[in-house]
C-alpha cells in the first residue's frame, strides 16, 4: 500500500506537521509571559494548530495514496475524525497545563493523545467508501499506535519546554516527521479488497465528497495553517520591550525613572548555578497580583493560600483570590519558609491562618482563616510535615 504514493504530496505533508507544530509550540512559548484571558486564548490556539496540522497531514496523506478509483469520503466519519482530533489535543494540552507537569501527568496525557490521534486516522479511513473493502495488519495497527503515542509525548514536552530559535524549529520538524511516521505506518499495514460485482460500501443516504473537493478543504486549512505559521513569526512587542530593558545598557547621564507598582510585575530571576554557595535569599514582603487597572500587591502577612494555575497562580487573602504572575514553584521560593509550607503540587499555605486540619482519605484537609474561609488539600506525603508545623506531632490524629 505504501508504494505509489505520490512523493511530493508526502513531503507536503509533513511540511503541514511541521508548520502545524512550529505555530503551536511558538504559541506554546508565548503563554508564560501573558496572563489572564490571553493566555487561556494562547492556550486554544496552540491547540487548534497543533489540530488542524495533524488532521490536515493526514488528509494531505490520504491524497497522495493510490486510492481505488471511484473513491468518496463520507462527510459524517470526516468531520467526527476531525472532532476527535480536535478534542484530545484540546484536553491533553489543558491536563498538562494545570498544575505541575509531572511525568505520570504527561504520560497519562500522551497516551490519551496518541489513542486519540490513532482514533482519528482510522475513522478517517473508514470514511472512504467504494466498490471495496478495507482490511488491516494487526502488528501495523498497534505498532501505528505505539508510534502516536510516543510522538504525543514528544509533543507534549515540547509544548510545555517553551522553546524558541533553533530548538523550535528542530522540535517541530521532528513531530512532523513523528506525526507522518504513525500515518504512513498505518497506511503501510492497510490494504484494500476488492467487492463482489455490484457491492459498493457506499450504497446512498451517506453524504460523500469527492477528492476534488477534499482537495479543496485540504488546500483552504493548508492556508490557515501557514497563515498562522507567519503570524508566530511577528516578534511579540512585550517580550522585545522586557529583553531591551534587561540588555540596553543605561546611560550614565540619564537617570533611570523609578519603577512604579503599576509599572511593572516583577518576576524572580534565578541565581547561578541555583544559588549554590551564594547567602539565602531574602523573603519578599509582598506578592504581585493582577487586577483590572493594573499590578497591585499584597502583603505576604494578608496571604492564606497560593494555588496553581497553568503557569500561573491565584493568591488568596482571606477574601478572594486574584492572579499571580508567578509560578507555583517561583512563589515557592520567594515566600518565608518559616511561615509558608508548598502542602500540595499546587498548594502552598501560612502555616499561621491555618484554622482546622482534619484527615480526608489518604490526605488531609486544611482550612485557612479569613472573612472568607477555604479549605485547601493537603496530599499524603505532606501529612507528617504539615502536622509536625502545627505542633500536632505528638497526637495520633490531625
Amino acid at each position: 500500500m505504501f508504494e505509489g504514493h505520490d512523493p511530493y504530496l508526502v513531503a507536503l505533508s509533513v511540511a503541514i506537521a511541521s508548520l502545524g507544530g512550529y505555530t503551536g509550540f511558538a504559541l506554546a512559548a508565548r503563554i508564560r509571559n501573558t496572563p489572564g484571558v490571553s493566555n487561556r486564548m494562547l492556550l486554544a490556539g496552540a491547540a487548534a494548530f497543533l489540530a488542524v496540522g495533524i488532521w490536515t497531514m493526514h488528509f494531505v496523506g490520504m491524497l497522495a495514496a493510490p486510492l481505488p478509483p471511484d473513491t468518496v469520503y463520507l462527510v459524517l466519519p470526516t468531520i467526527i475524525s476531525f472532532l476527535i482530533c480536535a478534542l484530545v489535543v484540546g484536553i491533553s494540552l489543558f491536563f498538562v497545563s494545570i498544575g505541575e507537569p509531572s511525568l505520570k501527568r504527561v504520560a497519562s496525557s500522551a497516551v490519551l493523545l496518541g489513542v486519540g490521534i490513532a482514533s482519528m486516522h482510522y475513522v478517517g479511513i473508514h470514511g472512504l467508501a467504494g466498490p471495496f473493502a478495507i482490511a488491516h495488519d494487526r502488528t501495523m495497527v498497534l505498532l501505528s499506535v505505539l508510534v502516536a503515542v510516543v510522538t504525543a509525548y514528544g509533543g507534549l514536552r515540547a509544548f510545555l519546554a517553551q522553546q524558541e530559535g533553533v530548538r523550535l524549529i528542530v522540535s517541530s520538524i521532528a513531530f512532523g516527521i513523528a506525526v507522518s511516521g504513525m500515518h504512513y505506518t498505518a497506511m503501510l499495514g492497510m490494504h484494500f479488497e476488492p467487492l463482489t460485482a455490484g457491492g459498493h460500501q457506499h450504497l446512498g443516504g451517506g453524504l460523500a465528497a469527492s477528492q476534488q473537493i477534499l482537495s479543496i478543504v485540504v488546500a483552504v486549512l493548508c492556508f490557515v495553517i501557514a497563515a498562522g505559521f507567519l503570524l508566530s513569526l511577528v516578534p511579540d512587542q512585550r517580550r522585545q520591550a522586557a529583553t531591551a530593558v534587561m540588555v540596553d545598557p543605561i546611560s550614565p547621564s540619564v537617570a533611570p525613572e523609578p519603577m512604579t507598582q503599576a509599572s511593572a510585575s516583577p518576576r524572580p530571576m534565578p541565581a547561578p548555578l541555583g544559588g549554590l554557595g551564594q547567602p539565602p535569599r531574602a523573603p519578599v514582603p509582598r506578592l504581585p497580583v493582577e487586577g483590572a487597572d493594573g499590578t497591585h500587591f499584597i502583603d505576604t502577612a494578608d496571604v492564606r493560600s497560593v494555588r496553581a494555575d497553568a503557569h500561573y497562580t491565584r493568591v488568596h487573602d482571606g477574601t478572594r483570590e486574584r492572579m499571580c504572575p508567578w509560578s507555583i514553584s517561583e512563589a515557592e521560593a520567594q515566600l518565608d519558609p518559616s511561615l509558608f509550607l508548598r502542602v500540595h503540587r499546587s498548594h502552598i499555605v501560612a502555616i499561621p491562618h491555618v484554622a482546622l486540619v482534619r484527615r480526608e482519605g489518604d490526605g488531609a484537609v486544611l482550612e485557612l482563616d479569613g472573612p472568607s474561609p477555604h479549605r485547601v488539600p493537603v496530599s499524603r506525603a505532606k501529612i507528617a510535615e504539615v502536622k509536625a508545623r502545627l505542633g500536632l506531632v505528638n497526637r495520633r490524629h490531625a
